[in-house]
C-alpha cells in the first residue's frame, strides 16, 4: 500500500471517528450558526453572561445544572458463627449527583443584530 493511500485511509478513519464521537449537544448547537442570538434566547432563556470580545464580536454563555438522584441500596448476608447464625446488613445511602455545564456561542454584529457565528464545544460530560 503506498503512503498516499495509507494517508487517505487514516484521514478517512479520523473523519469518520470525529463524526461518530461528536455529541448530541454540539449537533444542536451547530443548528444555531447563522441565526440571530434571539433564537437561542427563545429556546433557552437569557444568557448568564455576555462577554465583549472586541471587533464587533461577543460571547454569549448559558449555564445548565442537571441533577440526578442515585438511589440507595441495602443488602445483607447470613453467616454461621460459633454462636449461631448472624445477619450482617450493608447500607449504601442514596445521594444527589449534580453536574454544571456551560454552553458558549460566539456572535458577530450585522445590521444592528447579533448573529451566531460559532460555538465552543462543551466538555465531554455535557454532550
Amino acid at each position: 500500500m503506498s503512503s498516499s493511500i495509507a494517508n487517505c485511509a487514516v484521514g478517512a478513519f479520523v473523519a469518520a471517528a470525529s463524526v461518530f464521537l461528536s455529541g448530541c449537544m454540539s449537533d444542536t448547537m451547530r443548528t444555531y450558526i447563522g441565526q440571530p442570538v434571539e433564537s437561542v434566547v427563545m429556546d433557552y432563556g437569557p444568557p448568564v453572561a455576555v462577554l465583549e470580545l472586541g471587533r464587533g464580536e461577543r460571547a454569549y454563555q448559558w449555564r445548565k445544572i442537571s441533577t440526578n438522584v442515585v438511589s440507595g441500596s441495602t443488602s445483607g448476608e447470613v453467616t454461621d458463627t460459633r454462636r449461631g447464625r448472624r445477619y450482617e446488613e450493608t447500607t449504601m445511602p442514596g445521594y444527589v449527583e449534580e453536574r454544571e455545564c456551560f454552553y458558549t456561542y460566539y456572535a458577530s454584529i450585522s445590521g444592528g443584530r447579533w448573529y451566531i457565528t460559532n460555538f465552543r464545544k462543551p466538555k465531554f460530560e455535557c454532550e
